[in-house]
């Protein structure tokens, strides 16, 4: 979608739009550690961990936009934030029409 450079000289990653299973959500509260509660499009708050492959990845804060996978068992609780979008990748998300939870 946008051609940014990153800091060793290769194109930035797409835009990672949810697949089938996925949701798009918002950070409501900071538990601690790698906890987070988040707000979902489908309007259900879970609560969700950044998987330990992802943990040193990125940082998240309230108010960012996650994409979250739920889990198998619980899935209306509980799931993982598979990433982070910046503020650039919310108004683009809004154009392809996704729901962005306020």
């Amino acid at each position: 979608m946008y051609n940014r450079k990153n800091k060793n000289g290769g194109e930035a990653p797409q835009l990672v739009l949810p697949q089938s299973g996925q949701i798009v959500g918002v950070v409501i509260k900071s538990l601690g550690a790698t906890k987070f509660d988040v707000f979902c499009s489908d309007k259900k708050v879970r609560r969700c961990a950044i998987p330990g492959r992802l943990k040193r990845r990125f940082w998240i804060k309230e108010n960012d936009l996650v994409l979250v996978t739920p889990w198998p068992v619980q899935g209306d609780e509980k799931g993982d934030v598979v990433w982070r979008y910046s503020i650039m990748d919310r108004d683009l998300l809004k154009k392809k029409g996704f729901e962005i939870p306020k």
